[in-house]
């Protein structure tokens, strides 16, 4: 696995389709916040994304999605000047999966959110900017556009598993959308997410990650990365915010974390397989980064 990979599985990133929407005329709808990452695809029409925190709309057209990785409120019209009403009364009213908004049907959305298990905030989200937008128009999207495509293919037939298939599908554009900003931001996100693109920080970064239980140290991660160790360190820190071992320790704790929780193997076992020679030594280590002793977060994990 990559990194990418890696943090998607320990957080069991799940897609939760949400009903479709329909829109015409003057319309306008609130939006109330929720847990995990929202995203929304445009399959007909335009409209205005107003975020909460943002200064400035973002113009959706057709073709265009975008993720919103915090949970704020946000507005869906169809111009500035539309008085918006709560969107909950609108989606509680749909008719066939289908939620009406203003009259007519100009415009057409599919959606739904993300949930995610653990820590995956700290692992994923806050490494992300607050809302990621996605142009119809550009070449990169056309994996995004090909899973939402075959996502309301999935929805509009309704056969058997379709649901299932259209969350799984879900996640899959997740994975592409993460892949576009990765992509085409200079400066796509802090933390581990940026030093994925990076060719000295990148080889690093999926050395730990294939191997975490090896005895790393800053000099065999700099022979990965063919670069001299000050070089990985200095741009290690930039890129990441923390140096390599620093960063090392946290993933190892995110695997012990993620064992803990599934009850999955004895604390010998677990520091044995994350990179650990006693239980006592991922014991002084996990409760440094998390607070808790390995014992309390697996009973905490359990009530």
């Amino acid at each position: 696995m990559d990194p990418l990979e890696d943090v998607l599985t320990l957080t069991a990133a799940t897609g939760h389709l949400s009903t479709s929407m329909a829109a015409g005329g003057r319309w306008g709808l609130r939006f109330t916040p929720l847990d995990g990452v929202k995203f929304n695809a445009i399959r007909r029409g335009a409209c205005q994304l107003r975020v909460d925190g943002l200064a400035d709309p973002i113009a959706l057209t057709a073709g265009d999605c975008f993720l919103l990785t915090r949970p704020v409120p946000f507005e869906l019209a169809r111009d500035d000047d539309v008085p918006v009403e709560p969107a909950d009364p609108v989606f509680r009213a749909a008719i066939d999966g289908v939620a009406r908004a203003g009259t007519g049907d100009e415009v057409a959305l599919i959606g739904g959110r993300f949930s995610f298990r653990g820590r995956a905030r700290a692992l994923l989200l806050d490494g992300l900017p607050p809302v990621i937008y996605v142009p119809g128009a550009t070449p990169e999207a056309d994996a995004v556009h090909w899973a939402i495509d075959r996502i309301e293919h999935e929805v509009r037939r309704a056969q058997i598993g379709s649901t299932l298939v259209a969350e799984h599908l879900a996640v899959v554009m997740l994975i592409q959308v993460l892949r576009f900003h990765l992509a085409t931001t200079a400066a796509p996100a802090s933390g581990w997410l940026a030093g994925l693109t990076d060719p000295v920080v990148g080889p690093a970064l999926r050395a730990m990650h294939a191997r975490p239980a090896d005895r790393w140290s800053v000099e065999t991660l700099a022979d990965t990365a063919a670069v001299s160790r000050s070089t990985l360190a200095a741009r290690f820190r930039a890129l990441v915010g923390k140096g390599p071992l620093d960063y090392l320790t946290g993933w190892r704790i995110e695997l012990a974390a993620d064992r803990l929780r599934r009850g999955d193997g004895t604390l010998a076992s677990i520091a044995r397989d994350v990179g650990y020679g006693s239980e006592s030594a991922l014991s002084v280590a996990f409760k440094r980064v998390t607070g808790a002793s390995p014992a309390a977060y697996r009973a905490s994990s359990l009530t």
